[in-house]
């Protein structure tokens, strides 16, 4: 009993190693042939298919998160007096981690599955070999544009998302706390700096590349047939999203400390 236990950890734990040692090799020759001008038309298609398209979701989900922070802390602030520090600490909230994380969150789970499913279905079809036949790298081809489109896009994405989460908690202090619309936005730019939200831009731009290489990495293993492209895209945004939330914490201690 013990002995399969072991074995079963053993195996696990070779196969996370083979799958971090194909995903690295990923990293490298994507880097590598980013060093050639990209298919600009390519690129600006994906930006929209990637990130404009995830606009209005990514600004419902932290608006609505903005509203609940500033509904959970602004009573308490109010209790102790405190009622003139509510917007820094929402505006801090979400440029630090809220928008970031959430987005990527969201992120993943609408443009990681989508990548996948597209590269996998290819890959399932034989696309992607007819892709090497006439001489087309596939790295090249597929993972480059959509890793700069993510690592563009999502930064921009978080910057509405601020903007937005900031306007959320607005309306729930001024028209549900009673708090003055000087104190709310002074608050703000009393104590919010601007390492605030360029670490959380910082942040975005290695959330999107996550996305984009673990979508593309779980594309272009995907398993044959139908029931290989669902599993490869319930494991890309599941994937995705631990790591975003794993190098949350390590980004953070860097860049906030």
């Amino acid at each position: 009993m013990l002995l399969a236990i072991v074995e079963s950890i053993g195996r696990q734990v070779i196969l996370w190693m083979e799958n971090s040692g194909r995903i690295i090799i990923l990293v490298g020759n994507t880097l590598f042939h980013l060093r050639e001008k990209p298919r600009m038309n390519h690129v600006l298609h994906q930006m929209a298919h990637l990130g404009v398209d995830s606009l209005p979701i990514v600004l419902l989900t932290i608006l609505f998160t903005g509203m609940v922070i500033t509904l959970q802390t602004a009573t308490e602030f109010i209790k102790y007096g405190a009622q003139s520090s509510v917007g820094g600490v929402v505006a801090i909230a979400m440029a630090r981690e809220l928008a970031p994380v959430l987005t990527g969150v969201v992120v993943a789970g609408r443009v990681g599955a989508a990548i996948t499913a597209e590269i996998g279905s290819m890959k399932v079809t034989e696309q992607i070999d007819a892709l090497r036949v006439m001489a087309i790298n596939p790295i090249k081809y597929l993972v480059v544009p959509r890793l700069l489109a993510c690592v563009i896009m999502v930064p921009i994405l978080v910057i509405f998302a601020d903007v937005i989460g900031t306007v959320g908690g607005y309306l729930v202090a001024t028209l549900y706390a009673g708090i003055s619309s000087y104190t709310y936005i002074h608050s703000i730019t009393l104590f919010t700096v601007v390492n605030d939200i360029i670490g959380g831009l910082v942040k975005a731009m290695f959330f999107g590349g996550i996305i984009a290489i673990i979508g593309c990495y779980k594309g272009l293993t995907t398993g044959e047939g139908a029931e290989g492209v669902g599993r490869a895209t319930t494991a890309s945004v599941v994937s995705s999203i631990i790591l975003i939330f794993i190098s949350n914490y390590f980004l953070s201690l860097v860049l906030y400390r």
